[in-house]
């Protein structure tokens, strides 16, 4: 394999590609994210795979999940997500509303209840209310967030407001699920709990998680990417 170039393929037959780059450049405040970056993210279409990408800054991470949540343009190369051309506004658009986004900056009410910040999310689709009630419930339920439903965010430990952005981003069951930074900077338990979580997503969505910290990110995804100096590859 040539450095540049990365692959994560699924099963020979019945495969999709939530994500495809061929030279991509990604601009952030900071400069470059990416430059000419080629990679592939495949998932089959049972039993979907977490992919990591491990990131030398929290900026490089948030502007590569920015680039493929369809929030910011490429500033040169082709990108494809969930089949879309990421270089045109229709492509963008068409992303947003099929991915979820969990972030480990997240800036809600300190007031708002760990149940607030999930149903808030689920309020976004046009479901009925008691369908956005039931799925709210049901995400809660399988990250372990039920016995939190009730106490604010600003009383729950760190961990359990990452969970619940997980499930924020989670309960509308998108196409895809990008996780900026959520593992970085825990202690071991705390880091592999919710890498747990997050590999049980990956059994019904495809994910792709960029964070700095290469141990959790192996615990929680089936393969992981570094990017380093603007270019993608499997170290």
């Amino acid at each position: 394999m040539n450095r540049g170039t990365a692959t994560v393929s699924g099963h020979a037959l019945a495969a999709v590609t939530p994500v495809l780059a061929a030279g991509v450049g990604a601009r952030h405040a900071g400069g470059w994210a990416l430059r000419s970056a080629s990679f592939r993210i495949a998932a089959p279409v049972s039993g979907r795979r977490a992919v990591g990408i491990a990131v030398s800054s929290h900026a490089d991470g948030s502007a590569v999940v920015d680039l493929l949540a369809g929030h910011t343009r490429p500033s040169h190369g082709e990108l494809r997500v969930l089949g879309e051309d990421m270089t045109t506004a229709r492509g963008r658009a068409a992303v947003r509303a099929q991915v979820g986004v969990a972030r480990r900056i997240m800036k809600p009410h300190p007031a708002v209840r760990i149940r607030g910040i999930v149903e808030h999310a689920a309020r976004l689709s046009k479901l009925p209310a008691s369908d956005r009630a039931l799925l709210a419930a049901a995400i809660m339920d399988r990250l372990a967030l039920t016995p939190w439903a009730e106490v604010p965010l600003r009383a729950a430990p760190d961990v359990i407001g990452r969970r619940a952005r997980l499930a924020a981003a989670a309960v509308l069951q998108p196409d895809l699920l990008l996780i900026d930074g959520l593992l970085d900077d825990l202690v071991p338990r705390d880091a592999a709990a919710l890498a747990d979580a997050i590999r049980d997503l990956g059994r019904d969505i495809a994910i792709v998680a960029t964070g700095q910290d290469t141990r959790a990110l192996w615990l929680a995804c089936d393969d992981v990417l570094t990017l380093s100096y603007g270019i993608v590859y499997r170290a």
